[in-house]
C-alpha cells in the first residue's frame, strides 16, 4: 500500500525545505551500501574505486531512486543496495569524462587519472560500469535493466556529441540541451523511472517519474554550467571555468556570445582554439559572464525545467516522500555547490 510517508515529520519537512538535510537518514544507509558493496581482490581497483566513489558526492541519484520508489509503494529492504547502481555509473562517467579533458582535481581533490595514471582510471570506470551491471542483474526486471542499458547508451553518445562540437563558439541552445540530456539529465530521469518500475508502479506513473527526473536533470546541469563561471575552485572543488578552458561551451556563454556580433565570435572561437587565450583573455570572458545578467537568467530557465518536472508529480498523491522530491527542485534552483 503506497504512503510515501517516509521522511519525517511535517515540522521537519518545512525547516528543511530546499536543503539536502532532511535526507541525512537516507545518505547514511547510501553510503554505507556503497562502502560495503563494492568488493575485488585486486587491491588497485579497490584504491581508486573507494577514492572515487566514497569521498564527497551529492547522492543525488540514488536519492532520488529511494524517493520514487517510496513514492511509489516500494518497502524492499534492497531499496539502497540497488541505489546505488546510478551512484556507481554516475562515478564511472566521472572517471572516463576526467581522462578525456585531462581533468586535474575532482571533488576538491586531484583526480584519480593524476594519482594512478590514465589507463588505471579507465580499466576502474569499467569496473563500475560492471559492477552496476551485476547488481542490476540481481534485481531480475528486464525493464529495469532495458532503462539501464539504454541511458548507459545515450550518456556515451552524448560525450561523442559534445567532443564534435568542443570550441563550437557557435554552438545553439537546442544542440546544447541535446548534449546535457544525453549526458546527465538522462541518468536523473532513469533513476527516477526505476524507482517507479522496481515497485511495479503503473506505466503511467513510471512515464510521469521518467519526465520528472529529465527535467530536474536538465536544470541541474544548467545550474553546474553556471557554477563553472560563477562559484570558487574551494567550493566547487575544480578550477572556475574548468567548462571554457576545455572548450566545453555552455549556456551561460551561449548567453553572452548571443549579444556578439558573428565576427566577433569568429574572433574569440579562434582565439581560444588555438591556444592563443591568455589568463587575462579567461578572466575577462568569465568576468562578462558574471556581469551581464546571466547568473540570474540561467536561473530562470533551470527554474522553469524544475516547476515543468514538478507537473509530472501531480498525479500522486500529497505525502512527505513527494514533499521531498519537490524540495529537491528548490534545492537544484538555489544551489551553489
Amino acid at each position: 500500500m503506497r504512503n510515501g510517508n517516509h521522511l519525517g515529520s511535517p515540522g521537519t519537512m518545512n525547516k528543511d525545505k530546499g536543503s539536502l538535510e532532511q535526507f541525512e537518514h537516507h545518505f547514511k544507509l547510501i553510503n554505507e551500501e556503497l562502502g560495503s558493496s563494492i568488493t575485488t581482490d585486486f587491491s588497485l581497483v579497490s584504491d581508486i574505486t573507494n577514492y572515487s566513489v566514497l569521498g564527497e558526492g551529492k547522492r543525488l541519484r540514488p536519492l532520488l531512486f529511494v524517493l520514487s520508489s517510496e513514492l511509489c509503494g516500494y518497502a524492499g529492504k534492497d531499496v539502497y543496495r540497488i541505489s546505488t547502481i546510478f551512484e556507481l555509473i554516475h562515478s564511472a562517467s566521472l572517471l572516463h569524462d576526467d581522462v578525456l579533458d585531462n581533468a586535474e582535481t575532482r571533488r576538491k581533490k586531484p583526480a584519480a587519472r593524476n594519482v594512478w595514471g590514465n589507463p588505471a582510471a579507465v580499466l576502474a570506470g569499467d569496473f563500475l560500469y560492471a559492477h552496476a551491471t551485476a547488481i542490476a542483474a540481481e534485481c531480475n526486471n528486464l525493464e529495469f535493466i532495458k532503462v539501464l542499458s539504454h541511458t548507459t547508451r545515450r550518456m556515451v553518445e552524448g560525450q561523442f556529441v559534445e567532443l564534435g562540437h568542443t570550441h563550437n563558439w557557435h554552438l545553439g541552445v537546442d544542440k546544447y540541451l541535446d548534449i546535457i540530456i544525453a549526458k546527465t539529465a538522462a541518468l536523473i530521469s532513469a533513476a527516477c523511472a526505476c524507482g517507479g518500475i522496481i515497485a511495479g508502479a503503473p506505466k503511467e506513473e513510471v512515464e510521469s517519474l521518467k519526465e520528472f527526473g529529465l527535467n530536474l536533470g536538465i536544470a541541474f546541469q544548467l545550474i553546474d554550467d553556471l557554477l563553472d563561471y560563477t562559484s570558487s575552485e574551494e567550493i566547487i572543488g575544480k578550477p572556475v571555468g574548468k567548462d571554457l578552458r576545455e572548450g566545453k561551451i555552455t549556456l551561460p556563454l551561449i548567453y553572452v556570445l548571443s549579444d556578439f556580433e558573428k565576427s566577433e565570435v569568429d574572433k574569440l572561437e579562434h582565439l581560444f582554439k588555438n591556444h592563443g587565450a591568455t589568463d587575462k583573455d579567461y578572466d575577462d570572458l568569465i568576468k562578462t559572464v558574471r556581469r551581464n545578467g546571466v547568473i540570474e537568467r540561467v536561473r530562470g530557465e533551470a527554474k522553469k525545467y524544475v516547476d515543468k518536472g514538478e507537473t509530472f508529480l501531480e498525479l500522486f498523491p500529497e505525502s512527505f516522500t513527494k514533499k521531498g522530491l519537490l524540495g529537491l527542485g528548490e534545492y537544484i534552483v538555489n544551489r551553489e555547490l
